[in-house]
């Protein structure tokens, strides 16, 4: 995926949709900074972090962004920019497969009991969509059948980090800062003009700035076209949504307009006149009015 170009500066392979996060996160010093800046620990050597992020490992045509071996610990970060509750059963698929490739040479049918890191679930969550500062998703809230203490948990903290929210950590980890910084200035600029446009406008003041100015000098051209997919394919996603959440409203109409037809027509004709008037109606609050008040009535 990645390929290293002189004095070891990192290069994204033309073929391959990446992130501008997974690009950052693939130093380990920036990881490790990450890594601190999180779980409050000052830890300094940063060879003692091995990546161990699963290549062509796809679920639902999202990578993971990064994973790694640290402390004892295998730590999935994720970015997002959408709301996600499915990430506890994404991540159960790809620990599993992490652990898999961890114990492949442990004899796990012998009597002694293998040892395997402890996982660690994190998203950082930058989206349009308030939300709070820190979340948990549970496994567990996705079983049909409730459990008062299930067998099988896996959490996952989502950490907000746009502007305002969880300063203490962004304080902590420099280059999350900076990324977000950078991210919501090419949202500001979108608004403005055309996405390829804001990409340079963004990347050009940010360099000036100090804002990921290495970085952005050493990928320039990688990291316009990766930020304009990433921006192209929020977008996508946001229509997706807003384009599903009209066709349910819809649907809603159409089946509060059918079930009043339905109960006026079993007390007595429907004319016309008030047929036209109900099917013209679209607030969703005056039809569900008109439905108790027809259930309600005999005449």
């Amino acid at each position: 995926m990645y390929s290293c170009g002189q004095e070891g500066t990192i290069m994204l392979k033309s073929d391959d949709k990446d992130s501008i996060f997974r690009m950052l996160y693939l130093d380990k010093k920036e990881l490790l900074s990450l890594y601190n800046a999180v779980n409050g620990t000052h830890y300094t050597n940063a060879e003692d972090l091995e990546i161990n992020t699963l290549q062509n490992a796809i679920y639902m045509n999202i990578k993971n962004d990064v994973s790694f071996l640290f402390n004892f610990q295998v730590n999935l970060y994720e970015h997002q920019s959408t709301v996600n509750p499915n990430m506890p059963l994404r991540d159960l698929f790809y620990v599993a497969d992490l652990l898999q490739n961890y114990v492949k040479d442990f004899d796990l049918y012998g009597r002694g009991l293998v040892k395997i890191p402890a996982p660690r679930f994190i998203v950082f969550y930058n989206g349009k969509e308030k939300q709070p500062e820190r979340r948990v998703y549970k496994l567990s809230d996705a079983f049909s059948k409730k459990q008062d203490e299930p067998e099988l948990e896996l959490t996952v903290t989502v950490s907000t980090i746009n502007a305002g929210t969880n300063a203490e950590m962004l304080g902590n980890c420099k280059t999350l800062r900076e990324y977000m910084q950078y991210i919501e200035r090419v949202r500001e600029y979108a608004t403005q003009m055309v996405i390829e446009e804001a990409v340079e406008r963004a990347i050009t003041e940010c360099i000036k700035e100090g804002i990921l100015a290495e970085f952005l000098k050493r990928n320039r051209a990688e990291a316009i076209k990766v930020s304009i997919y990433e921006y192209n394919e929020e977008l996508h996603l946001e229509n997706v949504r807003r384009e599903g959440y009209e066709d349910g409203v819809a649907r809603g109409r159409v089946q509060l307009q059918e079930l009043l037809l339905d109960i006026l027509q079993e007390v007595g004709d429907v004319s016309a006149e008030l047929k036209d008037i109900i099917v013209s109606q679209k607030d969703m609050t005056t039809l569900s009015k008109w439905v108790k008040q027809a259930s309600k009535s005999d005449t």
